[in-house]
């Protein structure tokens, strides 16, 4: 029989969130499982499976857009100066969070993670008990307008002020009919002059197995997992000038000594920073 718990411990929040849906399985969960995280259900762990079984090297998807992620971070609080960040699509607390990335280089840099998985608001208020620079809501990608005007992130955040807006592997679970991009184009032109944007997406790059994994996605369970052009990537960038060297593959940008030197997903995940003049 299937002891239908989360794989290890779980945190407490101090409004007891609501309890996780266990009738579909969480992109939150999912990628927790991928990347060796505890927070999963066995319907995650089935969805998984569907596009671990399409194409058993994707799990490294997760973990070089993980690497990106934290480059990305680094160039954001380091060498551009931003001490504010929005994370949509956040996911569940794993090693090298986005405030421990940043706190490291300037602990004073205010962070809100944002995420429709309401496991993810326990576990994070669990972490983040006593840092009144990084906080967590619950709230949709498809919901921009309302992410802007949340009272933690406007509490928090100085959204007139330049932020880095981070939407790391999210924007690939949005269908076409679901206008993703005029979903990101609400969060881009909300971006201040100077503020930038960072975005990361599965890449169709004329490669059978992006149609292979895609497959995988919809028929595994998860129900959602686009994969899209250069051009329509690039889509996403629309007004913005792009960092140096622009909408690469992932581990392309800005490689350093913890990028993998080789990657059996090269070219299946693209990255790129784009900023607000």
């Amino acid at each position: 029989m299937v002891n239908d718990r989360p794989a290890g411990g779980t945190g407490t929040s101090q409004d007891d969130p609501v309890a996780p849906d266990l009738s579909r399985p969480s992109i939150a969960r999912v990628y927790d499982y991928v990347l060796g995280g505890k927070q999963h259900f066995e319907i995650d762990r089935r969805a998984a499976q569907g596009f671990i079984d399409a194409l058993p090297d994707a799990p490294v998807i997760a973990k070089d857009n993980r690497n990106l992620l934290r480059r990305g971070v680094r160039f954001l609080v380091e060498e551009a100066g931003i001490r504010q960040i929005l994370d949509i699509g956040s996911g569940l607390p794993t090693e090298g969070n986005v405030h421990e990335l940043a706190h490291a280089i300037d602990p004073s840099t205010r962070v809100v993670y944002v995420d429709n998985d309401p496991g993810v608001l326990a576990h994070g208020r669990a972490l983040l008990a006593g840092d009144a620079t990084t906080a967590v809501i619950t709230a949709d990608l498809r919901t921009p307008a309302a992410i802007l005007a949340d009272p933690v992130v406007t509490g928090l955040l100085d959204l007139s002020r330049p932020y880095a807006l981070l939407l790391s592997g999210i924007v690939q679970h949005l269908a076409d009919d679901e206008d993703p991009y005029g979903i990101v184009g609400t969060l881009r032109e909300a971006l201040p002059a100077g503020a930038y944007m960072l975005l990361s997406h599965f890449l169709d790059d004329d490669e059978p197995r992006a149609t292979t994994l895609e497959r995988g996605f919809l028929q595994g369970g998860l129900g959602t997992g686009r994969f899209r052009r250069w051009d329509e990537i690039r889509r996403f960038f629309d007004g913005l000038e792009m960092v140096e060297p622009g909408l690469v593959y992932a581990n392309d940008w800005r490689p350093d000594a913890g990028t993998p030197a080789e990657s059996p997903v090269h070219t299946l995940y693209a990255g790129g920073v784009g900023r607000k003049v």
